[in-house]
């Protein structure tokens, strides 16, 4: 059921919503939250489709802010708020879209307090630009937890290191959140494999803002030094842990099934998908309280980046690894006569991270489907 409203205010978009819920016989008491989704016209399609399908696990009021303040001065001047209020079909719970135009862009979150689920809590995800500070922002101030992407930057790298800077408890990242069945896998290859780590490589593409996360999370867990490789993706490509038996690793080269080689164990095949967005909005709304791991890890190397010179280098095509290393060929993999090609980096403690997008002066762009 789609209710359009123009010109319309907050108490009536709730009156709608009643309408809705009687017309539909849809309870409201089945919701656990209310996902503010903060975007541009260009965006909300698939940013609100990643919601619907991640309500399916987790049912809620979905608020999506499309603010249009307007190109000319008059266009500035008035102040409008148009919604459209979804109920049923393929929407497990509600969905309001809310356009404000104007001045009223600039005060969206007086828009959506009357519009807040009571005793519930409340979810801010900014799919593309995010403010510098989101714990400032006003919007930011009704979430327990705030959402952001550094992958859809145009710098990721800075945006990481921004983000440690303002890092406030319930704040968290996509890049994040995309490394989490690397983190698991890891984790559980070292609880069968107990000696001594002595360095570790993390090899993606460049610009990958995921790849830096899962560096910094290695060197600070480990201890060790962390060598962040760039090549042709797609997205995080293998992680190699030197251990005093041989080494560890799991490579990944074609974005869905990865291999597994340890020493002494024969090299296995493990799933290692490469998710959507849907998937990850819905893993994030599974915890609701600060992620400890993530504040640890981001505020480990990034507040230092650019605090020492580090080299990056271009991996060794397959032929040259060691038999240690996995059979599968990683995406990507330079010819060994290639020349080491150096950038400014980080070296935090024992982590040695490079900035990825920095190499040849050029700006990385924005990403309409960033991969882990």
């Amino acid at each position: 059921m789609n209710i359009d409203l123009t010109e319309t205010t907050s108490s009536q978009i709730n009156a709608a919503l009643v309408k809705a819920r009687r017309a539909t016989g849809t309870p409201a008491v089945g919701m656990v939250l209310t996902l503010v989704i903060v975007t541009d016209e260009g965006n909300h399609y698939d940013a609100l489709k990643a919601a619907r399908e991640a309500s399916k696990e987790h049912p809620s009021r979905t608020l999506v802010v499309i603010k249009r303040p307007g190109r000319s001065p008059r266009d500035r001047r008035m102040a409008r708020l148009d919604a459209e209020v979804r109920l049923g079909g393929e929407t497990s719970g509600e969905t309001v879209l809310l356009r404000l135009h104007g001045e009223l862009a600039n005060h969206a979150h007086s828009v959506v307090l009357p519009l807040l689920l009571p005793d519930a809590p409340v979810v801010v995800w900014w799919p593309e630009e995010a403010p510098d500070n989101p714990v400032e922002d006003l919007l930011g101030q009704l979430a327990a937890r705030r959402i952001t992407d550094a992958a859809a930057t145009e710098d990721p790298v800075g945006t990481l290191r921004q983000r440690a800077e303002t890092y406030s408890p319930g704040d968290t990242d996509l890049a994040w959140t995309r490394i989490t069945p690397w983190r698991s896998m890891l984790a559980a290859a070292l609880d069968q494999r107990h000696s001594k780590i002595t360095s570790a490589v993390v090899e993606a593409e460049a610009y990958n803002p995921s790849s830096e996360l899962l560096g910094m999370w290695l060197a600070d867990r480990l201890g060790v030094p962390v060598e962040r490789v760039v090549s042709d993706g797609p997205g995080l490509t293998a992680v190699r842990l030197e251990t005093e038996d041989g080494t560890i690793c799991l490579d990944r080269h074609n974005g869905s099934l990865a291999e597994l080689a340890m020493p002494g164990q024969p090299d296995r095949h493990v799933a290692l998908n490469r998710r959507d967005t849907a998937e990850l909005i819905a893993e994030e709304l599974r915890r609701l309280d600060p992620d400890e791991m993530y504040a640890a890890a981001i505020k480990f190397g990034v507040t230092k980046l650019g605090s020492q010179v580090a080299e990056e280098r271009v991996p060794p095509s397959s032929d040259a690894r060691s038999d240690a290393s996995s059979d599968a060929e990683a995406g990507g993999a330079g010819s060994a006569a290639e020349a080491p090609r150096k950038t400014t980096a980080a070296k935090t403690g024992a982590a040695k991270t490079t900035a990825a997008g920095k190499t040849a002066g050029a700006k990385p762009k924005a990403r309409k489907a960033p991969a882990e």
